[in-house]
């Protein structure tokens, strides 16, 4: 049960706030306890898509690695662009997974990985949108922040706190890095950085990305990255056997 609920991540949760939606407004229309069969049946079916999302993710764990490459040209990177391994996160700064790995796990990643070195690191764009109201905005902001030479700051500042994505939050923290807040505020606005955005959530849909975080791990290549695809908020020993096996000792 534990290495199942491991492997959730935000695009599961979509599956299911319908029909919880659905039950709150029954009863606070009806004022009576309980729900109807029919709300019954639809929460069973979103639990049967969910188990079979979660499944298809054990399965990408389980089975053959999928060999991936990824031209990474243009996006932000973390370490030595020499390292012989590259490990790539898509992520979406308002989805809790996401923060779990950023405050359990990257931490120990970089220490003794991406600063020593063996691992360069890059981030990569996946809001998701329809679940995620302030996730698109987050996505603009950090690459707003790139443009000051802050990116990885402000990754730094919404991965601990994606509860706070609003704008007035972002503006309040980019003043805190000594940004430029109104040349900040004009690139967020502005959605200056849309196409690029969309076209990251194009590449995870190649790879199989569907859910964050995800990542692609394996060897570093002058385009980019040859490896597989791991899915979820995995626990720091997962990361570390894999990348180990790599050659990162």
């Amino acid at each position: 049960m534990r290495n199942f609920l491991r492997i959730a991540t935000c695009a599961a949760l979509a599956l299911l706030l319908p029909g919880v939606r659905a039950q709150v407004a029954a009863g606070g229309a009806n004022q009576e306890p309980g729900i109807t069969r029919q709300q019954a049946e639809e929460i069973l079916q979103e639990l049967r898509q969910i188990r079979q999302l979660l499944e298809r993710q054990q399965q990408q764990l389980a089975g053959p690695p999928v060999k991936i490459k990824m031209n990474l040209e243009g996006a932000e990177m973390l370490g030595s662009k020499n390292a012989p391994v590259t490990m790539v996160e898509f992520t979406d700064y308002q989805c809790p997974f996401c923060q779990s790995f950023h405050t359990q796990t990257f931490g120990e990643l970089k220490k003794n990985f991406i600063d020593t070195g063996k691992v360069r690191f890059y981030s990569r764009d996946l809001p998701l949108d329809s679940m995620h109201p302030d996730a698109m905005r987050a996505a603009e902001a950090g690459r707003c922040a790139a443009a000051q030479g802050q990116f990885w700051a402000l990754r730094d500042v919404m991965g601990h706190h994606p509860d706070k994505l609003d704008l007035e939050s972002l503006l309040a923290d980019a003043e805190f890095l000594k940004l430029d807040v109104t040349a900040f505020r004009v690139c967020v606005v502005s959605e200056k950085y849309k196409n690029e955005i969309q076209a990251d959530m194009m590449e995870a849909m190649r790879i199989g990305a569907d859910g964050t975080p995800a990542f692609v791990v394996g060897k570093s290549t002058a385009e980019g990255i040859e490896g597989d695809l791991v899915v979820g908020a995995q626990p720091y020993s997962t990361f570390d056997l894999k990348l180990r096996s790599l050659g990162t000792k």
